[in-house]
């Protein structure tokens, strides 16, 4: 179908403005634009019962989170939450309406983790923050009030990708099984060169431009591309991963691989529920404000962490 109404309006929108697209900015330039861009469309941010923001070790550092809770009871289940942003944009606040959101609708306490970003800190130190955030709040699940037996992973974007990846190290890990994970448009193959990669390349949406722009800042060597913490699609085994959620939307180049990651899994035997959004684009995941696809993604998300952390 045609890109959707709501998306051509934001689209024109920027047009209009002459807004310059972020891969042709400075990194603190983009920052600074797509922090003003997410928060544009995101709505009035929803009241909850706590949020918390803590300092955490981390393997480059402290690390911060923010702790969403959504009522007093305890324990309560809990996603880790990583924000989209290329690895190179994005913070705890750029994802701050979503998790509110996510934390309100699926009843589960939501931590939003403070990775470091590329290019000060390339491939793979997101990756392993991401994984010591994990950690950390399965050893801390008393003190936070989280259940460790129902612990899920998820993020758009980047932060897909960097959920997939962490669904690798703790399946290594052998010691911390986790209940789902909710991939938004994730990346999942760096050297992709796919239909929706190639047809993508409106210069006021999200294109193949914008994704060869973040990759030269996250990767420092060739290599890097193939390894499957940066392309879980290139990982050998998928299975024994937990049940996923993956959407995807209709105009985005990272449309196909995230529909390729969600085929390779299904294939390891993992269930999956696969939902293409048609009409939308890239980002429309955060745009609760002014987008009614967004708001229905998040339902289904929401439905979908409800169903991975209800007792069995």
């Amino acid at each position: 179908m045609p890109l959707h109404p709501q998306l051509q309006t934001l689209r024109e929108q920027r047009a209009r403005s002459g807004a310059a697209p972020l891969y042709s900015l400075s990194v603190e330039e983009a920052r600074a634009a797509d922090l003003a861009s997410i928060r544009a469309a995101a709505g009035s941010p929803r009241a909850l019962h706590e949020v918390t923001d803590l300092r955490i070790p981390g393997p480059g550092g402290e690390l911060a989170v923010r702790v969403y809770r959504p009522s007093a009871g305890r324990p309560l289940p809990a996603l880790l939450y990583y924000f989209g942003g290329g690895w190179t944009l994005g913070s705890i606040d750029t994802a701050d309406g979503l998790c509110r959101d996510l934390a309100a609708e699926a009843g589960c306490l939501v931590v939003t983790v403070g990775y470091r970003l590329a290019p000060e800190h390339p491939f793979p130190a997101a990756v392993h923050d991401c994984h010591a955030a994990l950690r950390w709040v399965a050893g801390h699940a008393e003190e936070l009030g989280a259940d460790p037996a129902r612990l899920a992973v998820g993020g758009d974007s980047a932060g897909g990708n960097l959920a997939a990846a962490v669904t690798l190290l703790a399946r290594a890990d052998g010691d911390l099984a986790l209940t789902g994970q909710l991939l938004v448009y994730p990346n999942t193959d760096q050297l992709a060169d796919d239909a929706s990669m190639r047809d993508n390349a409106d210069p006021w949406q999200f294109n193949h431009h914008s994704v060869a722009w973040y990759r030269r800042h996250y990767l420092t060597t060739p290599g890097d591309a193939e390894h499957p913490l940066a392309s879980p699609l290139r990982a050998a085994d998928l299975a024994g991963l937990p049940p996923a959620l993956v959407v995807t939307a209709e105009y985005d180049p990272l449309r196909d691989q995230g529909e390729a990651y969600a085929a390779r899994l299904a294939a390891a035997g993992v269930p999956v529920e696969l939902t293409r959004y048609p009409g939308m684009a890239h980002g429309f995941f955060t745009m609760t404000g002014s987008v009614d696809a967004a708001r229905a993604a998040g339902h289904q998300a929401a439905r979908f962490l409800r169903d991975r952390f209800a007792p069995s």
